[in-house]
């Protein structure tokens, strides 16, 4: 099995909840010690998620990796290295159609077709904290979204893939997270959001680093078929994670959830020096 060398060849991009995040209690410290080697070593953390741009900027201020790149909205967003002021897109770059755009098309076939659903623009704050179990001011944070919309689903299958189908052929995706359903342009994504970030970093250090990523979700099946290596971290999602290159050189399934999972995964991958 590969040992990855743990210096600034390597890139980690890793998914939160349920990955870095435990899935019930949001905590992240079990992972503290892999976070601490990572950021010694010149490892950059990317951190990936459904998360809006504000709840990372919170959650990175915590774990010690403020002003390295985020994507936020499952690839809708990408937050650009805080270095990297000469970028045409700084300070970040946002994919396809706005958050106002995507709720209109939401609210269209919602009054078209009475399907039965929730988003974060239906409800309060505290609704939000009861359902993710944030803390009231994240859970604020959770609605600053802008280029997708977070749902709950409450109607059938079969609906749900005629919904599908309508968001398809507005130029929108699906994508199916831990506990919520995004909505997003169709042409972003985690893994477009990880291939434009890695050109970043090469085109700026002359090199291609090593890429491992890390998810628990079927939202994350995307960042991780675009990784060189890639740990599925033991999730909750009824349908899995479906990879298209499950090689078990590059594919590590964890025993462990949440960061426990996490830091199983790193074990298995990279050399602690």
């Amino acid at each position: 099995m590969p040992q990855l060398p743990l210096n600034d060849s390597l890139l980690i991009v890793t998914d939160l909840d349920g990955t870095l995040l435990d899935p019930n209690t949001h905590a992240w410290e079990a992972a503290q010690g892999w976070l601490s080697r990572l950021v010694d070593n010149q490892v950059p953390v990317v951190l990936s998620s459904s998360k809006t741009s504000a709840e990372i900027i919170t959650l990175q201020k915590e774990m010690g990796l403020q002003g390295l790149p985020f994507i936020a909205e499952n690839g809708a967003v990408i937050q650009l290295d805080e270095s990297w002021s000469d970028h045409p897109d700084f300070p970040r770059l946002r994919c396809g159609a706005d958050h106002e755009t995507i709720l209109a098309v939401i609210e269209k076939l919602r009054q078209q077709h009475a399907y039965k659903l929730f988003s974060f623009d239906d409800v309060d704050d505290k609704t939000i904290a009861e359902w993710t179990g944030l803390s009231p001011k994240l859970a604020a944070m959770s609605r600053l979204l802008e280029a997708s919309q977070t749902l709950i689903w409450r109607d059938t299958d079969e609906r749900l893939a005629a919904f599908e189908k309508q968001l398809n052929e507005a130029g929108l995706v699906l994508q199916e997270g831990g506990r919520f359903w995004h909505v997003l342009d169709a042409q972003c994504g985690k893994g477009e959001a990880v291939n434009w970030l890695k050109a970043q970093y090469q085109q700026r250090e002359g090199k291609l680093r090593t890429t491992l990523g890390l998810g628990d979700g079927p939202n994350d099946a995307l960042l991780l078929d675009n990784v060189d290596y890639a740990v599925v971290v033991k999730g909750l999602s009824r349908h899995g994670v479906i990879l298209q290159n499950e090689d078990p050189q590059r594919v590590y399934r964890t025993q462990l959830a949440g960061p426990e999972g996490w830091n199983e995964g790193l074990e298995h991958f990279v050399a602690k020096r």
